[in-house]
């Protein structure tokens, strides 16, 4: 049985000793979003937690509870933006008019630079603690935008903390191997489903899918859900975490290359030599 890396399931020495030997803090980031009759609606966060679990396994660190809420709920979700967002309704027993802008305290924009300043925030709060690197961890896709954008100002505002600050990075997992993978990233497709198969099994339900080729509601990739497997799914975690490991692994010991303006989001330097 793996070693606890979850922060909040641990107590202070063994946070400390955690942190000494590797101190990077993953916090994993998603939604609450329609994926399909047959996934959780959890499913972008389940990704991201798990993804940040595993990369605390096996590289070191640790593993923050994950952010549910806060982003957008008029921009890129799929209960407001779907061409078939009244069907989505219809099966949660809701009326469409529950995803309008007239349902919320605060416009689209608002509600975006709120989840910004919320992501700068918990960076921050990361770094108080006292790590060297802080990754947040996408899983609903849209939200690497906003993360990029967070660890952005973070990074810009080093030179005004004082001691050894904390670089931040973001990834959402696709991203990382869609070189390897030509189905890589979906919405409650193939990819997502079969990830979600690997991490949390008894949440996935395929049987509820119409025949293969058949139209689905909220859902759609390169690979058909019908086709999802955790083998499948576990196949592409690990190579989605090795990869993000390689890339903290470089800015926790090369720490130099990614202070510079426009660098800190910088990928594969790990691959060059360092100066």
């Amino acid at each position: 049985m793996a070693d606890e890396v979850r922060y909040h399931m641990l107590r202070p020495a063994q946070i400390v000793a955690r942190r000494k030997a590797c101190p990077v803090a993953y916090v994993p980031i998603g939604t609450i979003e329609w994926h399909g009759e047959h996934n959780p609606a959890g499913t972008d966060t389940l990704q991201a937690e798990g993804i940040a679990n595993l990369c605390a396994e096996r590289g070191g660190g640790l593993a923050f509870p994950p952010l549910y809420y806060g982003e957008s709920r008029l921009e890129a979700l799929m209960e407001a933006n779907a061409a078939d967002r009244d069907q989505i309704a219809a099966k949660m027993e809701l009326p469409p008019e529950n995803f309008t802008p007239e349902r919320f305290p605060f416009p689209a924009t608002e509600q975006a630079l709120n989840y910004h300043k919320l992501l700068l925030h918990v960076l921050a709060e990361v770094e108080t603690l006292g790590f060297k690197v802080g990754v947040l961890v996408a899983g609903h896709y849209p939200l690497i935008d906003h993360a990029r954008a967070a660890c952005l100002q973070h990074n810009q505002g080093y030179r005004g903390r004082k001691g050894n600050t904390m670089l931040a990075w973001a990834f959402v997992d696709y991203l990382l191997v869609r070189d390897r993978y030509d189905c890589a990233g979906d919405h409650a497709g193939g990819w997502e489903t079969s990830h979600i198969m690997a991490l949390h099994p008894q949440t996935v339900d395929l049987s509820v899918l119409p025949p293969k080729g058949e139209k689905l509601i909220g859902a759609g990739g390169r690979l058909a859900p019908q086709d999802a497997t955790a083998a499948f799914g576990r196949e592409t975690l690990d190579a989605a975490i090795e990869a993000a490991l390689r890339e903290v692994r470089h800015r926790l010991d090369n720490p130099a290359p990614y202070r510079g303006h426009g660098n800190s989001l910088r990928e594969g330097l790990w691959r060059k030599p360092t100066d």
